[in-house]
């Protein structure tokens, strides 16, 4: 225990001389959060807090073209601007002023209103001339298939247009059924107040939220960046500690080391026990970032209440995993060259597929299977069995099971490693 702490008391003694590096772990992270989150936190807000400018052209100004507009608005996403060119308004959209334009065509109401009655009565004069056995039918006028033409920005993302389109279509199909009844009605009876169908919705939706006090759960932006950042700044320390080994190396410390009655073990777990320290701070201060500092700047407040002792035990597995691919790392690379490039790309890319950019279940098949190996989705799934799903420590055992493995074999390798050159 003695050598232990003496290794650790070293390892705090370099750091501590080192300031850019401290102000690199300790600030760069709380920066990288401020910044994601206050880009992010759009995407999560609710529709009513963030509108989009898009622009119509109504060329119908008719009970269609209204009901699309006024759907529009009572969406609460948009915020609808009235052009009356379509040049004007393509121009627009495609100099990148406006996200989408909708120029609804002329005489859309009227003919769509004509289509749907002569469809009416020739289903109603079909009936009837099974019952008189007559043969004659009346001539059908073709009706060309209207078109509401989208203007999309070329930068606008798929998701984007795919939801605006399925909107309109949606609002469009709502109309032709309403129009449709309309017509039965008006064919059946005469008296325009008798109601026959029923035309309110019989299939609706509901989304359910976990309950916290009687009162649902809303992720936040919040809630989902301090928790990815977090991961990402605790094992973004592979760089520093990886270098600190390979700077050893070196200069000649690590050949000293050896010379003492020390194994390649305890000088490790000095390293472990003084990183693991700075990687706890980290995760303070990201829960003090979210907690005080975020709702100062108008965004959500982190909310940790119950939940410190799992949220501590997830950061601290996900040190140990962290701490564990630097030592392996610093323990193989020979120069700073190749351990600070490739530790920092090895961190991008562990981030990368293991969802802290961009979620796991929209990645393609095969990076969905990736994912499952990196130790930065682990983490990330333990923190959301927590922040987000109010899971129990049972919840999180699997995956602080896997972190701990992952340092066992890590800090395992590195020590084998080590022996193996050191004995040729």
């Amino acid at each position: 225990m003695h050598k232990l702490l003496a290794s650790t008391h070293k390892e705090f003694l370099l750091l501590s001389r080192d300031i850019g590096a401290i102000s690199i772990l300790f600030l760069m992270p709380l920066v990288l959060i401020i910044t994601i989150t206050l880009i992010q936190d759009s995407t999560f807000k609710t529709v009513h807090d963030t509108k989009i400018p898009i622009l119509i052209v109504d060329n119908d100004n008719g009970k269609v073209s209204k009901a699309v507009f006024d759907g529009l608005k009572n969406a609460n996403s948009f915020e609808v601007i009235q052009k009356h060119n379509e040049d004007e308004a393509k121009d627009l959209v495609f100099s990148g002023s406006y996200q989408l334009a909708i120029i609804i065509p002329e005489r859309l109401s009227s003919d769509l209103e004509y289509k749907i009655n002569q469809n009416v009565e020739g289903i109603i004069e079909k009936f009837a001339m099974e019952e008189s056995d007559s043969t004659e039918t009346a001539p059908i006028k073709a009706i060309p298939s209207k078109e509401i033409k989208l203007y999309f920005d070329p930068a606008s993302q798929i998701a984007f247009k795919t939801s605006v389109k399925n909107g309109i279509d949606k609002m469009i199909s709502q109309i032709e059924t309403a129009s449709i009844y309309k017509a039965f009605q008006d064919q059946i009876t005469d008296d325009p107040t008798e109601t026959i169908f029923e035309t309110d919705k019989f299939i609706t939706f509901k989304e359910i939220m976990p309950l916290k006090d009687n009162k649902e759960i809303i992720p936040n932006s919040v809630q989902h960046n301090v928790p990815a950042w977090t991961l990402f700044a605790i094992f973004f320390i592979i760089v520093p500690l990886s270098i600190n080994i390979v700077k050893e190396k070196s200069q000649g410390t690590f050949v000293r080391l050896r010379t003492n009655p020390v194994s390649y073990a305890t000088v490790l777990g000095g390293k472990t026990v003084l990183y693991l320290v700075v990687c706890l701070v980290q995760f303070v201060l990201m829960l003090l970032v979210g907690t005080y500092l975020l709702p100062a700047i108008g965004l959500p407040q982190l909310d940790i209440s119950g939940k410190l002792p799992l949220l501590f035990i997830v950061a601290f597995f996900a040190g140990l995993a962290a701490i564990g691919l630097g030592l392996l790392l610093g323990t193989i690379a020979k120069t700073q060259e190749q351990s600070a490039p490739f530790g920092a790309t090895f961190v991008v890319i562990l981030a990368a597929i293991g969802g802290v950019w961009v979620p796991v279940f929209i990645m393609p098949k095969f990076m969905q299977i990736l994912s499952n190996i990196s130790p930065m989705n682990w983490g990330l799934n333990a923190f959301y069995d927590v922040f987000l799903r109010n899971g129990s420590l049972l919840d999180i055992l699997p995956e602080i099971s896997l972190l701990l493995l992952f340092f066992i074999l890590t800090m395992g390798f590195a020590i084998i490693y080590n022996e193996k050159k050191n004995a040729v």
